[in-house]
């Protein structure tokens, strides 16, 4: 049974409060044997304790899949592509290494590599994955598009990434600032080099002037 056309994946990362709900939940899943197949990483660790949750994005044209030399890894006729199957997985590491969104996890110990497969026993019958049902901030939303843009007014869908030459359309969405097109592409090589822009901020202060008790302060 295919996962829903009209059910769809979205990651909001500036909703990720970092308290690894979704982490716990996921090692729950049916298919997972006890593993959790979802990460959560710092954006900067030595500045920021801002986290993000790393999911499989589900590539129109998986990389890891291409490099695999056991052709263990597939991707389903709706989009979702799945962990390596044990029967012919070689633990070789290719797609840990090929992944441009750092997603596969090599296990040594069961000699097999096992991703993020948006809970598909869940999700083909129609069922939100684990992750998406214990986020308390909202950062992971499974449902259709008119759902999320009805919650996430200013934001707006994108699904499309460069990274240096090569351009790569994903069935999971990242949502981005409304006033990005739809048809943006992110260039993720670019992103990395950029840095926050600080803003002005109006904040009252103990002991400022009782005509103006408010300050400009610097974030």
């Amino acid at each position: 049974m295919p996962v829903p056309a009209h059910l769809e994946f979205f990651i909001d990362p500036s909703r990720c409060i970092g308290c690894q709900a979704c982490v716990q939940a996921c090692s729950e899943c049916d298919t997972h044997r006890g593993e959790s197949m979802i990460h959560l990483e710092y954006v900067d660790r030595s500045s920021s304790v801002q986290t993000v949750p790393v999911v499989c994005m589900h590539c129109e044209q998986p990389t890891c899949a291409e490099v695999c030399p056991a052709d263990a890894i597939k991707r389903t006729a709706d989009g979702v592509v799945q962990s390596a199957r044990k029967p012919r997985c070689i633990a070789c590491g290719n797609c840990v290494v090929a992944c441009p969104f750092g997603v596969p996890e090599l296990y040594l110990d069961q000699q097999i590599m096992m991703k993020c497969d948006m809970c598909y026993d869940r999700s083909s019958a129609g069922k939100r994955p684990m992750c998406t049902t214990v986020c308390p901030s909202q950062a992971l939303f499974f449902g259709t598009r008119e759902q999320i843009l009805a919650l996430r007014p200013q934001s707006t869908p994108v699904n499309r990434f460069r990274f240096g030459d090569q351009t790569i359309t994903t069935r999971v969405s990242m949502m981005a600032p409304k006033g990005v097109a739809r048809d943006v592409i992110v260039d993720v090589v670019a992103a990395m080099d950029e840095r926050a822009r600080g803003r002005t901020v109006r904040l009252p202060v103990l002991g400022a002037d009782a005509a103006d008790p408010f300050a400009d302060v610097e974030v």
